[in-house]
């Protein structure tokens, strides 16, 4: 997922080269930490299943796991930055900030970071799956 999003940043000259490590550690770590819960769902899905549903279920299993926990990722950064501007810890509108600061770190992502995993993740995906599959079977 790192090689991905450095390949995307790369040709889009995304801004400085550190910009550029920090976006591709992102994508690496939730590749990483996502990995062993796709697996698990995956196999968790495709239980005494034929090949080609063992195939669809690693297929989406590694595909949300790796969207999700890069996703939270990045809105766990995210609420870093903004944590200077927020009120005081544990306060109702401490609250309504974590909240509504997560909820637009997940759109964010949504809208900008998912096209990152594209065509190189995507590749990857099916290569994860079609191991998964032959793996059982």
């Amino acid at each position: 997922m790192a090689g991905s999003a450095l390949f995307n940043l790369m040709l889009d000259a995304w801004e400085t080269p550190d910009k550029m490590r920090t976006v591709t550690t992102l994508f690496a770590a939730g590749g990483f930490l996502a990995f062993p819960l796709g697996l698990w769902a995956a196999g968790f899905l495709s239980e005494g299943k034929r090949a080609e549903t063992a195939f669809a279920a690693a297929f989406v299993s590694f595909a949300v796991a790796t969207i999700g926990v890069t996703a939270v990722l990045y809105a766990i950064q995210y609420r870093l930055y903004y944590a200077q501007w927020h009120a005081d810890a544990f306060t109702v509108i401490w609250a309504f900030q974590i909240v509504f600061t997560g909820l637009a770190a997940f759109y964010q992502f949504t809208v900008l970071g998912i096209r990152l995993f594209f065509p190189i993740g995507f590749v990857v995906l099916f290569i994860a799956a079609l191991w998964f599959a032959r793996r059982l079977h």
